[in-house]
């Protein structure tokens, strides 16, 4: 039974402007030597500056191996809950309904093309946002729509998932930082502890 092996990736620490700073550097090329001790088959990354920089410098540590845009990975809000929680009233405040549909149908592109089953072995690294980790993590859960807004994503952390026909998906890990030094770990939302 072939497995679809996701190692799904938030880019490294970002400028306001989104491009990655000089901490992103070092978190990205960490997170590459990992990958590099994994068959990886290709690397797909959102369009957006920081995370396609970060698929760069990982390609840098995985010769051979494609790196490419997929529009599926976007940094987006793949769903606004009917009852907003009140730690989030301002985040979703003035949201409307059409960028709330928007969202909505970017993150069924998402699942639809990465969410499932292969038809041969497969190992892919999606460089992504916090939001897209999060809703991949929650699909591959089965939790309800409104459980993504509870998870946050570190940079460069990795979460692996698993697809096969026939079984649920798989969670193998989550939100990994342990490539990264103390001092690289954050999750980017807040001054919070670093794990």
């Amino acid at each position: 039974m072939a497995t679809r092996h996701l190692y799904v990736v938030r880019h490294g620490a970002a400028s306001p402007f989104g491009e990655l700073t000089d901490v992103g550097h070092q978190q990205a090329h960490l997170l590459g030597e990992r990958l590099a001790r994994l068959p990886v088959d290709a690397v797909w990354h959102s369009p957006l500056p920081r995370a396609a920089g970060t698929a760069r410098i990982l390609g840098e540590h995985l010769p051979g191996v494609a790196v490419g845009a997929a529009a599926e990975l976007v940094d987006h809000v793949p769903h606004v809950p009917e009852d907003v929680p009140p730690a989030w009233a301002g985040f979703f405040d003035g949201y409307d309904a059409g960028e709330a549909a928007a969202g909505a149908r970017l993150a069924e592109s998402l699942t639809a093309r990465f969410a499932r089953p292969a038809e041969t072995e497969t190992h892919e690294v999606l460089v992504t946002h916090a939001y897209q980790v999060a809703w991949l993590v929650r699909d591959a859960l089965g939790a309800p729509p409104a459980r993504w807004l509870a998870m946050s994503c570190g940079n460069t952390a990795l979460t692996v998932i698993q697809h096969r026909d026939g079984t649920p998906p798989a969670l193998v890990l989550y939100n990994d930082m342990g490539h990264l030094p103390p001092e690289l770990r954050w999750t980017g939302f807040g001054p919070g502890v670093r794990p």
